[in-house]
């Protein structure tokens, strides 16, 4: 199997790109992890990507053209697919438009509801039933590319923000997985 080289944007803790990093280690699994970028230098993800001697770019959102750095390092190490893995950034128009190959996203709710920041919140005041995660292609509005797939539980009534958050991490380290799978399938 020929892999597809990958890179991770993180701006936390890092834990899909640790899933994602262990997943790329077995042998039918089709991406393999060359890049880690984040826009965070204390972001416990890049520690990860040290420890797994992956190359990093830290990049500075608010400098004028990062977007030219990081299409820059894409090119350099051939990046074919980007994972957006907890990167709490807009990625520019630009870089979308620029890149040509799938940019993908891991999103805290079951899309279309509950777009941007704040989902746990928003889900709970909402009164869901339900709620879980989403991987999507990564369009130029915000939340809106076509959805690749989605993971979902049902909520308790004793649940809060931070087990909400929980599940759907847990979710997540599954689901992010299987969509680059998916993606990878058919081509």
């Amino acid at each position: 199997m020929v892999k597809k080289n990958t890179c991770i944007f993180i701006s936390g803790y890092g834990s899909n790109l640790k899933s994602l990093i262990k997943r790329s280690r077995e042998y039918n699994f089709p991406a393999k992890i060359k890049l880690v970028v984040s826009n965070n230098s204390k972001a416990n993800g890049i520690f990860y990507a040290k420890k797994n001697s992956i190359p990093y770019l830290l990049i500075n959102t608010k400098k004028r053209n990062f977007d030219f750095e990081i299409l820059k390092s894409l090119k350099k190490y051939k990046i074919s697919l980007i994972c957006l893995a907890g990167y709490m950034k807009i990625i520019p128009k630009r870089l979308i438009r620029n890149f040509k190959k799938p940019i993908i996203n891991i999103h805290p709710s079951l899309l279309p509801k509950f777009k941007g920041l704040n989902t746990y919140e928003r889900v709970l005041k909402n009164k869901e039933i339900q709620t879980g995660c989403t991987v999507h292609h990564v369009s130029e509005k915000l939340d809106d590319g076509k959805i690749i797939l989605k993971k979902r539980f049902f909520i308790q009534k004793s649940d809060n923000i931070k087990i909400l958050k929980n599940k759907t991490q847990n979710l997540e380290r599954i689901g992010f997985s299987e969509a680059i799978i998916n993606l990878f399938r058919y081509n």
